[in-house]
C-alpha cells in the first residue's frame, strides 16, 4: 500500500485503542466504586432487578428499626406497670394489716390509710408522667375509643387490639344466644318440722346454720342471708318456696346445701348442689370465651373483653357498638399495610380506672371514700385491689406477649430476609474484585500494545517517500 491520504491501519489502531481505553476506564471505575453496575448502560436488566431488591432492603431495614423502637416503647410502659403492680401489692398488704383490728390501734389504722392514700397518689403520678418521645403511655392516650355502647347491655369494654380502617370505624356486634344463670337450689314448704343444722357453701366460703323446728321459709331465708358475705349464697322466700341462689352468674358459681343434722331439702348426709351457667356469646359471629357475664375474644383484627349487664346476659338478644380509633399502632413490616402493623390498646392505669363498676375503683379506697380502711371497708378494699392487680397483670402480659411473640420474632425474621435479599442484590450489582483486576490488567496491556501499534501504523505512509527518491 502506497497511499498517504488514508491510513487504514492507523484508523483500525485508533478504533481498537479507543475500545481498550474504554474497557480500562470501565474496570477502573468498577474497582473505584466496588460496583459492577454504576449506570443503566452497564446492565439494564440487572439495574432493574437491583433497584427492586434495594427497595425491599430499605423497607426491611426500616422495619427492623421500627420494631426496635416499638420494643423500647413497650419496655418503658411495662417498666411503669411493674412499679404500679408493686405499689398495688403494698396496698394489698396494708389492707390485710388494717383488717387485724383486734391487734392494732386506731392510730395504726390511720397510718395505714395515710400510706394507702400516698401510694394511690404515686400510682396516679406514674400513670400521668410515663412517656416516650413526648407521648404519654399509660394515662389512656393509647386507649381505644368506643361509641354507641348501651349502658343497659354492657357494663364495661376493654379493647386490647383492633384493626380500625383509617378514617372509619369497626363495628362490634354482641349476640347473646344462651342466657347466663346463677346456681339455684329450691326448697318447697312453709316451714320445717324438726331442728335442722345445715352446711351452706358457695364460691366465697362455707357456713353452718342451725334452724329450729317450726322455722318458716322466711326465717330460714333471713338466717342464710346473714351469712351471704361469708358464703356468697343468698336466699329468697316466695310463694311457698325457698330459693337459694349464688350471687354470681356462670359455671364457676355454685350452691351447696348439706344437712348435718335433720332433713332439709334432701336426706341427712346427702347434698343438694347446683352450678350456674355461663352466657353464650357471639362477638362478630365468632364464639367468645365466657365466664359468667364476662366475655372476651381474641381473633384476627379484634381483641377485647366486655362485661355484660345482668339484664343483657340473662336474655337472648343483640347489641352493638363501634370502635372509632385509638390504640398504639406499630409499623413492623417492610410494607405499609395492615399485615405489616400490630396494634395494642393500653388503658388508663390511674386510680379512677383500676377496678371496675362491679367491685369499685381504686380511688374509693382513699380516706373518706366509700371503701376506705378507716371506714372499716377492708373486705371491699381487698376486692378492689385484687381486681386492680389482675388488670395490671393482664396488660403487662399482653404487652409482653406482643413484645416476645410478635415484635421480637419479627425482628428475627426480617433480619434473615435482609441477609438473603442483600446477598441477592450484591450478586447482581457488586463487582467481583478478582475478575475486575484481571480484566484491568488485560486492558492495560492492550492499551499499551495498541498505542505501540498506532505508532507503527502512523509510520506506514512514510514508505511512500522512498518512491520519490
Amino acid at each position: 500500500m502506497s497511499r498517504i491520504n488514508t491510513n487504514i491501519p492507523s484508523i483500525q489502531a485508533v478504533h481498537k485503542l479507543a475500545a481498550n481505553q474504554n474497557d480500562l476506564t470501565t474496570r477502573l471505575e468498577r474497582l473505584s466504586t466496588g460496583l459492577r453496575i454504576n449506570r443503566g448502560r452497564d446492565d439494564p436488566a440487572g439495574l432493574i432487578a437491583s433497584e427492586t431488591l434495594r427497595n425491599e432492603i430499605r423497607g426491611i431495614t426500616q422495619a427492623v428499626d421500627n420494631s426496635q423502637r416499638a420494643l423500647n416503647v413497650i419496655s418503658t410502659a411495662e417498666g411503669a406497670l411493674n412499679e404500679i403492680s408493686s405499689l398495688l401489692l403494698d396496698i394489698r398488704a396494708l389492707t390485710n394489716h388494717a383488717a387485724n383490728t383486734g391487734a392494732i390501734s386506731p392510730d395504726e389504722l390511720k397510718a395505714d390509710q395515710l400510706q394507702v392514700d400516698s401510694i394511690i397518689e404515686s400510682i396516679d403520678r406514674i400513670a400521668n408522667t410515663t412517656q416516650f418521645g413526648g407521648q404519654k403511655l399509660i394515662n389512656g392516650h393509647y386507649e381505644y375509643s368506643v361509641s354507641g355502647i348501651a349502658a343497659s347491655a354492657i357494663t364495661t369494654v376493654t379493647v386490647f387490639g383492633a384493626r380500625v380502617p383509617q378514617g372509619s370505624f369497626q363495628t362490634v356486634t354482641v349476640e347473646v344466644n344462651q342466657s347466663a344463670q346463677t346456681a339455684q337450689v329450691v326448697f318447697s314448704g312453709a316451714a320445717i318440722a324438726e331442728n335442722v343444722t345445715i352446711e351452706v357453701k358457695g364460691v366465697t366460703g362455707m357456713e353452718v346454720i342451725s334452724l329450729t323446728s317450726g322455722s318458716t321459709i322466711a326465717n330460714i331465708a333471713s338466717a342464710i342471708n346473714k351469712s351471704t358475705y361469708t358464703t356468697g349464697v343468698s336466699a329468697i322466700a316466695s310463694a311457698g318456696h325457698l330459693y337459694l341462689n349464688s350471687q354470681d352468674y356462670g359455671s364457676d358459681a355454685f350452691v351447696s346445701v348439706k344437712p348435718i343434722d335433720g332433713n332439709f331439702i334432701v336426706s341427712t348426709g346427702s347434698t343438694a348442689v347446683d352450678e350456674g351457667r355461663d352466657a353464650g356469646v357471639l362477638i362478630n359471629g365468632q364464639a367468645a370465651s365466657v365466664s359468667g357475664l364476662d366475655a372476651s375474644i381474641r381473633a384476627n383484627g379484634l381483641d377485647l373483653n366486655l362485661l355484660l349487664t345482668a339484664d343483657r346476659g340473662t336474655n337472648l338478644g343483640t347489641t352493638s357498638f363501634a370502635i372509632t380509633g385509638g390504640g398504639a399502632t406499630f409499623q413492623i413490616g417492610p410494607e405499609v399495610n395492615p399485615n405489616g402493623q400490630v396494634s395494642i390498646g393500653i388503658p388508663n392505669m390511674g386510680s379512677s380506672n383500676l377496678g371496675n363498676a362491679k367491685v369499685g375503683f381504686l380511688y374509693t379506697i382513699k380516706d373518706g371514700s366509700s371503701s376506705s380502711l378507716t371506714g372499716n371497708h377492708m373486705m371491699q378494699a381487698e376486692k378492689i385491689v385484687s381486681e386492680a392487680i389482675n388488670q395490671v397483670a393482664i396488660i403487662r402480659g399482653r404487652l409482653g406477649g406482643l413484645q416476645k411473640n410478635q415484635i421480637e420474632t419479627n425482628i428475627n425474621s426480617q433480619n434473615v430476609a435482609l441477609e438473603n435479599v442483600t446477598a441477592a442484590e450484591s450478586a447482581i450489582r457488586d463487582a467481583d474484585i478478582a475478575v475486575e483486576v484481571a480484566a484491568m490488567t488485560r486492558a492495560q496491556v492492550l492499551v499499551q500494545s495498541t498505542t505501540s501499534i498506532l505508532g507503527i501504523a502512523n509510520q506506514i505512509p512514510q514508505t511512500a517517500l522512498s518512491l520519490l527518491q
